[in-house]
């Protein structure tokens, strides 16, 4: 079938860019393959990340289809996006039918993109990851790649009003070798190789960013580890537990 909806999408996207100036830095991008199926695992410290995951693709012209909750499916105006961009809904109360339909993509030839931290990472460090990514990464039979973004947060992140006006904001996208799931075939081993090269990916893209906060009140998107005022892994997972009620969350 014709892509109808994806491309007029990425166009906007580009010319969002470009209106932005954003500063992007893509590398690593020749590891996705130019044909059949793979997996991308990325961290997750925004709204936006699907954007710059799916773009850290575009060199080798192929479309990401994203594992997205089914809320958004619903909504009047992404639900009908969602669906003709061919991304996947999960319904967390029934996922065995939202993980078959990535394998039976993967399997197609398609590029699913995953977010194995399932939510935004408040303190900007890579969390535990689910074995979800892994398992359909050896049930297909295709890599598994990790992708690292940084400075996406600083657009749009969990707990922070969003700022979608900021200009020349420097955006990472570091897309890691691929890993062969026949090389680890027990699925938590896959997923503890996963965390370990993408926990590296985001320390090397954080470490490597162009900018520095401009002082105490600009700190909060860096990590505590980095001198930030992020909430460290320990807090922000309090912030996360189940029936804890947040302003924004």
């Amino acid at each position: 079938m014709p892509e109808l909806v994806y491309p007029p999408v990425i166009l906007a996207a580009k010319t969002m860019f470009r209106a932005l100036d954003l500063r992007l830095r893509v590398e690593g991008s020749h590891h996705v393959p130019r044909a059949g199926g793979a997996v991308l695992a990325s961290n997750h410290v925004s709204y936006l990340d699907f954007i710059f995951c799916g773009y850290g693709a575009h060199e080798s012209r192929r479309l990401v289809r994203f594992m997205a909750k089914d809320a958004v499916f619903r909504h009047k105006v992404s639900g009908p996006l969602m669906r003709g961009m061919k991304h996947i809904p999960v319904n967390r109360a029934a996922g065995a039918g939202s993980y078959a339909s990535a394998v039976a993509a993967l399997r197609r030839g398609e590029v699913v993109g995953v977010f194995p931290e399932a939510t935004i990472s408040r303190s900007f460090t890579v969390k535990d990851l689910k074995n979800g990514a892994a398992r359909m990464a050896q049930e297909a039979a295709v890599p598994l790649l990790p992708v690292a973004l940084w400075g996406t947060q600083r657009l749009w992140t969990k707990g922070r009003p969003r700022t979608l006006t900021r200009r020349h904001t420097p955006i990472t996208i570091l897309v890691g070798e691929p890993i062969d799931p026949a090389a680890h075939p027990d699925g938590n081993a896959l997923t503890a190789e996963l965390r370990t090269r993408l926990t590296a990916l985001v320390d090397r893209a954080q470490r490597e960013y162009p900018d520095q906060p401009a002082g105490p009140d600009d700190s909060w998107w860096q990590p505590a580890h980095l001198g930030g005022t992020a909430p460290t892994p320990e807090e922000a997972a309090e912030l996360d537990r189940p029936g804890r009620r947040t302003p924004t969350s």
